[in-house]
């Protein structure tokens, strides 16, 4: 329960930018992942999370860590994953996802964000992460620090599977 109680604090901030959002609703806790739908003015938001199971490097302090897939229907939008690093990360260099054997190097970072740079490496991502077992995301901050968080991805596809029924992904 402080799991969901973590992530869904953590999570909540997704909707405070938006002063028109509804607070996020638990659609369930699949694994090591948890799924929540709210309302804005877009419409419908449905969105899983995860935080990692081990995070390395060699750093003093780190904020929260956390690997986001979203949908939102109404803007057409599918399958958006974000990586939160909990550091700002150092400009122009490669943030690295590694599942299973593959490797996806095709992203881009603003702030402590790192985003897929297209639909297309975002629909890699999530079909990899559902075979896969584990994720291990490398990532370089600021101050030059390497850093590398595993994820596990037990009950991934459930709660893709949640938040794609609630918000109406074929």
């Amino acid at each position: 329960m402080l799991r969901i109680f973590s992530i869904f604090s953590m999570l909540s901030l997704f909707c405070i930018a938006n002063a028109e959002a509804a607070a996020p609703q638990l659609i369930g806790e699949y694994g090591d992942w948890v799924a929540y739908y709210y309302k804005d003015a877009g419409g419908a938001v449905c969105y899983m999370a995860s935080i990692p199971k081990k995070d390395e490097g060699k750093y003093t302090k780190r904020g929260e860590i956390y690997t986001v897939v979203t949908h939102r229907p109404n803007e057409k939008s599918f399958d958006v994953v974000n990586f939160v690093a909990g550091y700002t990360f150092k400009p122009d260099t490669q943030v690295v996802v590694k599942i299973g054997k593959t490797t996806i190097n095709k992203l881009f970072t603003s702030g402590d964000k790192a985003w897929a740079v297209s639909d297309r490496v975002d629909r890699q991502l999530v079909e990899a992460m559902k075979k896969g077992e584990r994720m291990i995301v490398h990532g370089i901050s600021s101050r030059g620090t390497s850093t590398k968080d595993t994820y596990s991805l037990s009950g991934f596809t459930s709660a893709y599977k949640a938040i794609s029924a609630k918000c109406g992904k074929k």
